[in-house]
């Protein structure tokens, strides 16, 4: 792969520059379970590498534990909750975290469960997005501190800040002998093969189709393995976190560091003693199938600038009743007995959809904080249940900024103008002709009132505050219209 002038500029100034995380040491907490337990009863673990041997380790002394973000997006979604929250137990409990930020595999590409060859991003784009996540995950810990503060018991034992990595670092001048020597001397091809099969039949798959697999996917997973060594001999890293279909790139990570830290004849007969230590999660499904953090085929982001925090809310809100005590137990804090309480009261009143209520609340205040869970709860309120009599503007603005149901406009621009011209304007009709259509089946309504005039313009004893306007087709389709002052 050529990489462009400029492509190598932008990755080299991103590496370069020192990422300064927060220094901010604060205490650990009290919890009761202990850390795999928790996991475990938890969900959010698939499979681990002896288990009996990492109890015992975790409990002996502080360990230091990756998981692997693949910068193909700009921003962290619900899916990376999953894997986030893992570690952040590890963080809870005064382990040493490290998110690492594929800046150099992200140029390859991860072949796993990919029926294609994934195409390759420019450069520029994967800087970019690593910044971006950098930021991103760096956020999301911080917001996860301040949610577990109000939930957890606070001990003496410090916490670590999390040490954001970028393996662009140790990858991008890496020696291609020096590569060979070090990890292609230590790997068979045909273990290599048989861990894949093991795994998902990704590479099988691939080696059977027309199209097969090209030399640069399947080194994904010696390169995987190469964070892992690394990774352990700067800073004594020997946990590694990852969805399931992870997991043969894992074992091979484990097996470099075993054999590249083995002394020959060592042993006695032959063996090598394994170093390190592999978690995987669930790959998350809904109970009818469908693959998580979707909504309507878009990926719901932890970043507002994406996904509001209205849409959010609103994500987890729908929470079938199948899925919703499930998902307190992975994404929460809420302890065994409480989430046994919640789910009492939903069971007995399934309609009131507490439970549901409460995965809201607790999601959008760990990813967005208590402020964001008030402009959600409001934003819910004006357009869901429509309870607008009483609203200010600058809550309006506050629980709606970044949806696109908001729409600020000069006064010139919608007083005085047909609500049905309106109506296509905001896109709440195709037309103007849709629109009065609309109106002719009782089905525009401003301020909740059904139009009952084509030529019913906005006029300024319309608004609520003296600058809101509430449009609406049917019972989906909205605008909130905001004069400037």
């Amino acid at each position: 792969m050529r990489l462009s002038r400029d492509g190598l500029r932008a990755l080299n100034n991103l590496n370069s520059a020192s990422w300064k995380p927060l220094r901010r040491h604060c205490r650990s907490f009290q919890l009761q379970a202990g850390l795999l337990e928790d996991l475990k009863s938890r969900g959010l673990v698939a499979d681990i590498t002896r288990p009996a041997q990492l109890e015992v380790e975790v409990q002996k002394q502080p360990q230091t534990v990756y998981v692997g973000v693949d910068p193909t997006a700009p921003s962290l979604h619900v899916g990376h909750l999953v894997p986030l929250l893992c570690l952040f137990h590890f963080q809870m409990r005064g382990h040493h975290i490290i998110p690492l930020i594929g800046g150099a595999t992200g140029l390859v590409g991860d072949p796993s469960g990919r029926s294609t060859e994934r195409p390759l991003s420019a450069p520029e784009t994967i800087a970019h997005n690593v910044e971006q996540l950098t930021a991103g995950i760096t956020r999301f810990f911080e917001g996860a501190m301040k949610y577990a503060t109000k939930r957890v018991p606070q001990s003496i034992t410090s916490i670590h800040p999390p040490n954001v990595q970028n393996n662009l670092t140790w990858l991008k001048d890496l020696n291609l002998l020096e590569f060979l020597r070090t990890v292609g001397f230590h790997s068979r091809v045909n273990t290599m093969l048989a861990r894949e099969r093991h795994v998902l039949d990704t590479v099988q798959a691939r080696l059977t189709s027309q199209q097969g697999i090209s030399f640069t996917e399947f080194t994904y997973q010696l390169l995987q393995a190469y964070d892992f060594l690394t990774l352990h001999r700067k800073f004594g890293c020997t946990i590694q976190i990852g969805g399931s279909d992870q997991w043969g790139n894992i074992i091979a990570g484990i097996e470099l560091i075993s054999r590249a830290n083995s002394a020959p004849g060592s042993q006695p007969d032959g063996t090598i003693t394994e170093k390190g230590f592999g978690l995987t999660t669930p790959l998350l499904t809904t109970a009818s199938g469908q693959k998580f953090g979707k909504s309507a085929g878009n990926a719901v982001s932890l970043n507002e600038a994406d996904t509001s925090v209205y849409d959010f809310y609103q994500f987890f809100l729908r929470t079938s009743d199948a899925d919703v005590g499930r998902y307190l137990k992975m994404f929460t804090l809420l302890s065994p007995d409480q989430i046994q309480d919640i789910m009492q009261a939903h069971t007995a009143s399934p309609e009131a959809r507490t439970a549901q209520q409460k995965l809201a609340e607790e999601v959008t205040e760990l990813v967005h904080g208590a402020e964001g869970v008030e402009r959600a709860q409001l934003a819910t309120k004006l357009l869901y249940e429509r309870d607008i009599a009483t609203a200010k503007t600058a809550d309006v603005l506050s629980a709606l900024s970044g949806n696109p149901v908001l729409h600020v406009r000069d006064a010139s621009e919608v007083l005085d103008v047909p609500l049905v011209k309106l109506a296509a304007t905001f896109r709440l009709a195709a037309s103007n002709s849709a629109a009065r259509q609309l109106v002719s089946m009782k089905g525009l309504y401003l301020n909740n009132v059904p139009v009952a005039d084509v030529h019913q313009k906005l006029s300024s004893t319309d608004l609520i505050d003296g600058r809101l306007a509430f449009l609406r087709a049917g019972s989906q389709k909205q605008a909130v219209v905001v004069l400037k002052q």
